[in-house]
């Protein structure tokens, strides 16, 4: 069976992910109910649960866990009693990395969450050889127009020497 998944959303009331998807020439609509699912439920293990139940399977192959987890929170904020607005501020606050977080101070989980988003994020802003805009070498010249700062431990090492 070769299915291409075109759209992918959720439904909140009987709580399902709807997907769109083609099937050799035609467009189809496929409803997938979650059950089990409640306010207090981990999103990242029911996407999971969903993604490898065996009806469903070769359907959502096309459509990244990533996706799923976002359908789930959405679904979950809709159950705790969240606007769509406010779930999904909440996700993209989830989703966007503050530069001046330190990465040090996570614990593995969250480091773990950051560093695929950072991976997702390179990969989207990567260019490729196939890209119309690719240069192979490029070589760029930096303007020395201010004084450059010298740094104090810098000093300091070489006096040590």
């Amino acid at each position: 069976m070769t299915c291409i998944a075109k759209k992918c959303g959720i439904r909140f009331q009987p709580p399902s992910v709807i997907l769109i998807y083609k099937d050799k020439d035609k467009t189809r609509r496929r409803i997938m109910p979650v059950r089990n699912f409640s306010q207090y439920s981990d999103c990242g293990i029911a996407a999971e649960q969903l993604k490898n139940n065996p009806r469903h399977k070769a359907y959502l192959e096309g459509v990244s866990l990533r996706q799923l987890k976002k359908l789930h929170s959405l679904l979950r904020g809709h159950l705790r009693g969240e606007s769509l607005a406010e779930s999904l501020e909440k996700i993209q606050q989830e989703e966007t990395i503050d530069p001046e977080e330190d990465m040090n101070k996570l614990d593995d989980k969250e480091l773990a969450k950051r560093k695929s988003i950072m991976d997702e994020l390179f990969e989207k802003n990567r260019k490729k050889k196939d890209d119309p805009d690719f240069i192979y070498d490029i070589e760029v010249e930096f303007p020395q127009d201010e004084q450059l700062e010298s740094c104090g431990w810098d000093v300091e090492s070489c006096e040590e020497v």
